[in-house]
């Protein structure tokens, strides 16, 4: 999704330090869908926290819980997980619902996030359980579902948009 806005995408390991992305002077970081516990990778969330003020960043999946943990939430396992291409997401700044593709076993507690600094963006119609959240001030958001899967017709394509829009706005307030 993002090569076909245009953008030159560079993907590193999950062990690789905040400095070491920071050198490679990216626009924005994508922390991208992946299997498994987040609390298993305690060391990306920590790369995570040192890029909170840096770059706009953009989780999908696993990356918004581990930016569920980088902003000081906690995740916890669901008893039967969401899979499949049929999950009702409610954007709650539009009203919109969009028919979204999940494919995971944990989720970010959202009793656990400061919501000094947290907006909930999008709640999981089946269960309300997290869906999206976004920093009240910096350029961050995530997204628990997979919005590059398609499974209504383009239904969550403005999140790349958004993204986009943060990575241009950010370029222009520093050069």
């Amino acid at each position: 999704m993002l090569e076909e806005c245009k953008c030159q995408v560079i993907v590193v390991p999950a062990k690789t330090k905040a400095e070491q992305i920071l050198n490679m002077k990216p626009d924005g970081i994508l922390l991208s869908n992946g299997p498994g516990d987040p609390a298993g990778v305690p060391y990306v969330a920590e790369t995570v926290k040192k890029l909170l003020e840096k770059l706009p960043i953009f989780g999908i999946c696993l990356g918004h819980q581990i930016l569920g943990l980088a902003l000081g939430g906690k995740t916890y396992k669901l008893k039967f997980g969401h899979h499949g291409g049929n999950h009702p997401v409610k954007d709650l700044e539009t009203g919109k619902v969009a028919i979204t593709a999940q494919n995971h076993c944990f989720c970010v507690d959202i009793n656990s996030l400061n919501k000094a600094d947290i907006e909930i963006t999008h709640i999981n119609l089946n269960d309300d359980t997290l869906e999206g959240m976004r920093h009240k001030k910096l350029p961050i958001f995530s997204v628990q579902f997979h919005p590059e899967a398609f499974p209504g017709p383009h239904d969550a394509g403005y999140l790349f948009k958004r993204f986009m829009d943060m990575m241009e706005k950010k370029s222009a307030e520093t050069n």
